[in-house]
C-alpha cells in the first residue's frame, strides 16, 4: 500500500461552514453538485452507498468519523481508500480541502489513480461552489465523460 502517496484537493467556498459541510452530509444537497442518488446522510460509523446512475456505478462508503463542520473521515471505493474532507471557516468563506490516501496501486497504475482522483475531487469541489454560492447546477460529473 502507497501510505506517503496522497492527492489534495481544495477550494474556497464562499458560504459559512455551516451550510458547506451540511453540503457535504445531506445527501439533498450533494446530489447537486456530486453523486445523483444515496442510502443516506452520513453518519458517524454508518456506511451508505453513492451512486452515480449515469454511469452505472456504486460505492460504498464508510464513515470513520465526523467533528461538526470541520472533518468527516471515510473510506470508500475499488480498492478501498482513505477520503478525508476538511473544513476550515475563513474570513471569506469556507475552504474545503479532500484528501485520498491509502493506495493500493503502484507505478503506472497510481500514478493513474492520483491523477483521477485529483481531477475529480477537484470537479466536485467546483460544482459545490458553483451550487453553494450561485444556485447553478453544472452537471460537471455527468459532462465529464459523456455515454453518447
Amino acid at each position: 500500500m502507497s501510505t506517503d502517496v496522497f492527492v489534495e484537493a481544495q477550494m474556497l467556498i464562499r458560504k459559512p461552514v455551516a451550510d458547506v459541510f451540511e453540503a457535504f452530509i445531506n445527501p439533498e444537497k450533494t446530489t447537486q453538485f456530486w453523486f445523483t442518488k444515496s442510502t443516506g446522510k452520513l453518519e458517524e460509523g454508518k456506511s451508505v452507498t453513492w451512486e452515480w446512475e449515469m454511469y452505472g456505478v456504486k460505492s460504498n462508503v464508510k464513515v470513520h468519523n465526523i467533528v461538526s463542520d470541520q472533518l468527516i473521515k471515510t473510506e470508500w471505493g475499488d480498492p478501498a481508500v482513505q477520503v478525508d474532507y476538511e473544513f476550515k471557516e475563513m474570513e471569506k468563506g469556507t475552504l474545503v480541502v479532500i484528501k485520498s490516501y491509502g493506495f493500493a496501486q503502484s507505478g503506472e497504475d497510481l500514478l493513474k489513480t492520483v491523477n483521477d482522483n485529483t481531477g475529480g475531487f477537484t470537479t466536485v469541489l467546483d460544482g459545490c461552489k458553483a451550487y453553494l454560492e450561485h444556485g447553478i447546477k453544472l452537471n460537471l460529473i455527468e459532462d465529464k465523460f459523456p455515454q453518447k
